[in-house]
């Protein structure tokens, strides 16, 4: 982004200098609340939220927020915390940072969960996935994050510390940290957690039905106009997606007998002969090109008049 002649030429406006991705987030976060926006929870996989300072200013917002963390994180365990500033001996500025010393100190996050008991994981299913319902194992305590408290006047507060180890597994393999209120339920907590699923699922149906990633151009200007196209586009499928009844919930383990689309002209099978789900996002695209399609007198791609028979 220094480089002008390329600047230029992509055509990015002089105003836009280099941001990270966790400042780019606080931004829109902060657009999000200013603007009245419903709040719900911020969910961050661990490319943000290993970004204590992102977790901080999220806090601040008035926002809770469930964020991945790395093994090697380090936190308090469960009632422990820095030690509280040195006593003033009438000398100079008094003492305001929290210490710890060889004895005292935080653990890895990693660590705390291998000393974990038996009785502290817990099998929690949380919905129904492609061919059964998924589920796993997981603990969770209330911790305190230690990243560089040293350099702070307070300890800070407490929240959830979530690790899932499935079986069979050698070791835990994801951690979290949330400021989730303490007596939430466990089942509702992994529930939230795994909505995370649908945001990388919107991300799919983005490149692969709207076509997001199909954009070969070089400019500033093209590149947030095919985006925001896009966007556009997926907003009306999912509204429309709203209007359609809800469908029956299957029975558990029957996602492997969903129907195939109707087999026509067998000389012109359907171009993706997948499982049909009424509902889907794929689904109301195919129903509004075919509806868009038989308004029209020539087809948009080969340009043959499309036959009232056809229509």
């Amino acid at each position: 982004m220094t480089d002008r002649t390329r600047r230029r030429k992509a055509g990015v406006p002089k105003e836009i200098t280099f941001k990270t991705k966790p400042a780019i987030a606080l931004d829109h976060l902060r657009w999000a609340c200013a603007a009245g926006l419903p709040r719900g929870v911020v969910l961050m996989d661990a490319g943000y939220g290993t970004d204590t300072a992102l977790r901080g200013d999220i806090t601040a917002l008035g926002l809770s927020y469930v964020a991945g963390i790395l093994p090697q994180t380090s936190v308090w365990t469960p009632g422990t915390g820095p030690r509280p500033p040195k006593k003033w001996s009438g000398n100079g500025r008094p003492p305001k940072l929290l210490r710890r010393d060889s004895k005292h100190r935080p653990i890895s996050a990693k660590k705390l969960a291998i000393g974990l008991p038996s009785h502290a994981w817990h099998k929690i299913t949380w919905r129904e996935g492609t061919a059964e319902r998924l589920s796993s194992r997981f603990a969770r305590v209330r911790v305190r994050p230690a990243h560089r408290d040293y350099w702070r006047a307070e300890s800070r507060p407490e929240e959830w510390l979530l690790i899932e180890w499935p079986a069979g597994e050698e070791a835990p393999t994801k951690y979290c940290l949330s400021t989730l209120p303490a007596n939430i339920g466990f089942r509702q907590f992994v529930d939230i957690v795994k909505l995370r699923w649908r945001i990388e699922r919107d991300y799919h149906e983005l490149k692969q039905e709207v076509g997001l990633g199909h954009f070969e151009g070089r400019s500033w200007r093209g590149f947030h106009h095919h985006a925001t196209l896009c966007i556009a586009a997926y907003g009306f499928l999912v509204s429309e997606r709203e209007t359609i009844p809800p469908q029956k919930q299957p029975p558990p383990s029957c996602s492997r007998k969903l129907q195939f689309p109707k087999l026509i002209d067998r000389g012109d099978p359907p171009l993706r002969p997948e499982r049909h789900v009424p509902n889907s996002i794929a689904t109301v695209r195919r129903r509004l090109n075919a509806a868009l399609v038989s308004t029209l007198s020539r087809c948009p791609c080969c340009i043959r008049p499309i036959s009232r028979r056809s229509r």
